[in-house]
């Protein structure tokens, strides 16, 4: 096992890379608008560049470094899925869906830069990870399909739909079923296709890899959404840095319509436990299945 101050500072490296790696591109890609329209230009870095957990970078690098892969053929990939990310966020927080006031303890997109304003940052940091993944170096077959996964998971049949699933949720109970099935598209498919791209990144595609990284992300999936209705449901909201949600608490099904917080983190441990099997099919997949653990027990 890697201890825990290891995994730490794993953690706070990747994100400083992630970031850096995100201002070079935004700067990099975006250098007319500097001068043509930088509102659009700030409302992206305002998003992109706020800091977070990033997770999904983590996990695309830390696949494709288990694998032997490389970082740098991993990077591309990583910013692409967390500038997909970070698009859902700014669009998850308009007032025709969340209407959420702060994100990461700042004003969200809207608020700083108007309806219109957050709408095009989203759209453009959309088109900007199709362009970072299609630019990723790789061969040509790795960015096809790295192109491909990023589409279905983000698209209708993955993070979107769960998003049309989650407001048409509103004002109801779901079933269990209904819940998972919302929580699998919105949150899981991202989760999903961060390890997938690591796996692509090594050049695993076409192995069983591909199977133990669903795997895996379906346990953490799952338990990470646990966790946050468990933190929305219990911690003083302001520590979780997530947004005020007038349209969240009761009038919204999460996981602790059906659960107790202690079964609710039993049933996320288990959840982790499964990922951490997973992870164990990987070499070198140590690292994956303490931050499976690190995820399980975050505060925040």
């Amino acid at each position: 096992m890697i201890n825990n101050e290891e995994l730490t500072i794993r953690i706070i490296d990747n994100a400083a890379l992630i970031d850096r790696a995100l201002d070079g591109y935004i700067e990099r890609l975006l250098k007319k608008s500097a001068e043509n329209y930088p509102k659009l230009r700030e409302a992206m870095r305002y998003s992109l560049l706020a800091g977070g957990k990033r997770v999904r970078p983590f996990l695309t690098i830390e696949f494709c470094r288990a694998l032997g892969g490389s970082v740098n053929d991993a990077l591309p990939l990583a910013c692409a899925v967390e500038m997909i990310h970070t698009y859902s966020l700014i669009h998850d927080d308009l007032p025709c869906m969340d209407n959420g006031n702060m994100r990461r303890g700042k004003p969200t997109n809207h608020i700083v830069y108007g309806y219109a304003g957050a709408l095009l940052a989203g759209d453009a940091l959309q088109s900007m990870a199709f362009e970072t993944a299609a630019g990723c170096g790789l061969s040509a077959e790795q960015t096809v399909e790295a192109v491909r996964l990023l589409a279905e998971s983000a698209g209708g049949s993955g993070m979107c739909g769960g998003q049309q699933l989650d407001l048409e949720s509103e004002g109801r109970i779901l079933t269990f079923d209904e819940l998972e099935l919302t929580q699998s598209l919105k949150t899981g498919m991202l989760i999903k296709c961060a390890c997938r791209l690591g796996v692509i990144a090594a050049g695993k595609m076409n192995s069983p890899f591909i199977a133990a990284a669903d795997a895996y992300a379906d346990g953490i999936g799952r338990a990470f959404q646990i966790v946050d209705d468990m933190l929305d449901a219990s911690a003083d909201r302001a520590a979780t840095g997530r947004c005020d949600g007038e349209n969240e608490g009761d009038k919204k099904t999460t996981f602790m319509t059906y659960m107790t917080e202690n079964e609710a983190r039993a049933y996320a441990a288990a959840l982790t436990d499964r990922a951490v099997k997973a992870a164990g099919l990987i070499d070198n997949g140590q690292i994956l299945a303490d931050f499976a653990e690190y995820l399980l027990n975050r505060k925040t």
